[in-house]
């Protein structure tokens, strides 16, 4: 019989993870997927969870979603899949600082995205107050990895991938709260915090390049604290979170204080950032000519789904249990220029002057 080289090789990864910090998660300690199945010889549960992500349809079109400006003129803006990446990046640079899993770190990050709607939160906002219970894209990214993918049999993905992009979302305001991460793996954590100082990072150089804000207008600790250029930012987040997350390599602590945080003054910094780019960037937004149109066109399409749902393709997997869940489910999957183009079908013209050139 031909012997095969790669038998065992993940056996050899995972004894590889027996190295890691006391706190982190191995791949051969997951509480493992709903549905049982045949361990890969090749790669861990966490890399197969990332694999299967990166493959899906959500995931490529996370290329064509807006991260903050709607559907925007210009090629060096950052969109939903750029987003993701740059949040991956972050999170495995803290995760392998502190010895935790870069692999299930990077599965969550690749998945913590993909139920955003078209146009971003403006999107997002509209869907919330349409739908019976609410929306949110976190609720909505782990529907998509757990029954719409796959034709609606879903990834099937281990449990704490899927926990993890559950609970990466922030409320505006503090969000270094100690009691808001209770349950959360440190992996978890990490994606929570990378995904706000990437948002943070990036979001401030669009700004400046749409011509929205100058980088003195920043509040006086920004500057002081972050630097002046992106990749200044970016640094000096990433050290302190690590600095101030050394318990998680189980060097000198136990369980109850291993946490992924920042120092206070950094935390302050960044709430006090957060909370002036909401008022002088994401919420203003939606009172652009193209926000404004933005929430008019995922209204009209939710609507127009809901009254015709015969116009939703044969092969979208109908999983939804009401007409609005399965509405929602077909507007959440659009790309912005899809949206546009479906709107404009439905009412020629009405678009054409907040996006003179896009359709």
């Amino acid at each position: 019989m031909k012997q095969v080289r790669s038998d065992g090789v993940r056996d050899r990864l995972e004894q590889r993870e027996r190295s890691l910090s006391p706190f982190a998660i191995r791949s051969s300690d997951s509480t493992g997927r709903a549905v049982p199945e045949e361990e890969s010889p090749i790669r861990t549960a966490f890399q197969r969870d990332r694999d299967r992500i990166i493959h899906t349809n959500s995931f490529r079109r996370m290329k064509h979603k807006s991260q903050v400006f709607v559907a925007p003129i210009g090629d060096h803006y950052v969109t939903r899949l750029t987003h993701t990446l740059e949040v991956v990046q972050i999170g495995r640079t803290i995760a392998r600082a502190l010895n935790l899993n870069e692999d299930l770190v990077e599965a969550i990050g690749m998945g913590h995205d993909l139920g955003h709607t078209p146009f971003g939160h403006l999107g997002e906002r509209v869907l919330n107050e349409l739908m019976p219970g609410g929306f949110h894209h976190s609720r909505h990214s782990v529907r998509i990895v757990e029954v719409l993918e796959k034709d609606g049999r879903g990834l099937n993905l281990s449990g704490e991938v899927v926990e993890g992009i559950r609970r990466h979302s922030k409320s505006q305001g503090t969000f270094l709260d100690r009691d808001a991460v209770t349950g959360m793996t440190l992996e978890a954590q990490v994606i929570r915090l990378s995904d706000a100082m990437a948002y943070l990072a990036h979001d401030i150089n669009d700004a400046i390049r749409a011509g929205i804000i100058e980088i003195e207008d920043l509040p006086t600790g920004a500057i002081t604290y972050l630097g002046r250029r992106h990749s200044e930012r970016v640094n000096a987040l990433v050290t302190d979170v690590i600095e101030a997350s050394w318990s998680a390599t189980g060097q000198g602590a136990d369980n109850e204080t291993a946490v992924i945080t920042m120092s206070s003054e950094f935390g302050e910094v960044v709430t006090e950032i957060r909370n002036w780019m909401f008022e002088e960037v994401y919420l203003p937004i939606s009172a652009t000519l193209p926000g404004k149109a933005a929430l008019e066109i995922v209204d009209l399409l939710y609507h127009h789904y809901l009254e015709h749902p015969e116009e939703i393709p044969e092969d979208f997997p109908r999983v939804a249990d009401t007409p609005e869940r399965l509405a929602a489910d077909i507007v959440c999957g659009m790309t912005d220029g899809f949206a546009l183009s479906r709107a404009e079908s439905i009412r020629p013209g009405a678009f054409a002057d907040a996006f003179e050139g896009r359709l």
